[in-house]
């Protein structure tokens, strides 16, 4: 008596004994492309864990602590944070930090906007290169190092650009000895220096606007500033946002500009949080506050990357 065949005896038999071979040497590539993917990215990983996810967590740790290096940890629980709210210094430093952010990444994000269009325009490929390189370099340059050049080009009585000034009948600027003069002067140096980053990521988000979008914008007659304004920044706006994130996280850590240009002054009107974290703990060797304060700029940056990203939704397209 003949047995009816059973059609699950034919699953996976399509292509007979060389096709599930294929198979099984097409899972054994995935894997291992997939092993060699991690083994790259392992060397970041762990430079993460190491240097950015243990520091967060023992600077987190120590909070809760009294600690001067010399003598064992004394743990204090909240009082570290109680003090901090009471701190005048660090509300006025936080408050310093504000206003360089918004100043500096605004300023930054814009004439990189600007300088990127204007490199659109038609012009020698090899001069193209010049500028980029030009505006580049300072980014490969030490902060300490342009900080101390600014510093006498900035000097009110033999500084370059007051002597310039003075050609002009303008009197002699106080740029590091005035308090409104002196945050404008920390803002322009770190923009000098940061520029070069900003001004690349928007000549590679013009590059990857598609032609065929301009040219159908020229044929409508929408050129100039208009096409800038309906076309051309909409289309940039992920890179606007990418500009603005990587601005905004480094402006909120500047240490560099403000410590060598005046010391935090004049008084308190040029100290950051990063220069408060860095007194508190290497200066004075309260370690517990000064990882308080670090803390505290940790939730600050978190959550204004969190808002920059919420908020993306309404003003970035991409293509």
């Amino acid at each position: 008596m003949r047995m009816a065949a059973n059609p699950q005896s034919f699953k996976g038999r399509r292509h007979g004994p060389l096709g599930w071979l294929r198979e099984q040497s097409y899972t054994g590539t995935a894997r291992r492309k997939a092993l060699m993917a991690y083994l790259f990215l392992l060397p970041t990983i762990l430079g993460i864990l190491i240097f950015t996810a243990g520091p967060v967590i023992v600077s987190l740790a120590l909070s809760f602590f009294s600690w001067d290096v010399i003598n064992d940890p004394v743990f204090i629980g909240f009082n570290n944070y109680r003090r901090l709210f009471h701190d005048q210094i660090v509300l006025t430093a936080f408050v310093n930090t504000g206003i360089f952010v918004v100043l500096a990444v605004s300023l930054q994000v814009l004439v990189g906007l600007l300088l990127a269009m204007r490199m659109q325009q038609r012009m020698p490929r090899w001069l193209r290169y010049v500028f980029r390189s030009a505006f580049f370099i300072p980014l490969l340059t030490s902060g300490a190092t342009i900080s101390v050049v600014m510093a006498y080009m900035f000097n009110q009585e033999f500084g370059t650009i007051n002597y310039y000034l003075g050609l002009f009948g303008i009197s002699a600027i106080p740029w590091l000895n005035d308090a409104k003069w002196a945050m404008i002067t920390v803002v322009l140096t770190y923009v000098w220096q940061q520029l070069g980053f900003t001004f690349l990521v928007f000549t590679g988000g013009l590059k990857s606007i598609s032609r065929e979008i301009l040219d159908a914008a020229d044929v409508d007659g929408i050129t100039g500033w208009r096409r800038a304004w309906y076309i051309t920044i909409p289309l940039l706006s992920p890179s606007i946002l990418f500009a603005t994130v990587i601005g905004v996280i480094g402006a909120l850590q500047v240490f560099t500009e403000p410590t060598v240009l005046t010391q935090g002054g004049p008084g308190d009107a040029t100290r950051t949080a990063v220069m408060i974290i860095y007194e508190a703990a290497f200066q004075y060797l309260q370690v517990g506050y000064g990882s308080t304060v670090a803390v505290l700029l940790f939730v600050v940056i978190l959550g204004v990357t969190g808002v920059q990203f919420w908020s993306s939704r309404r003003w970035v397209f991409y293509q």
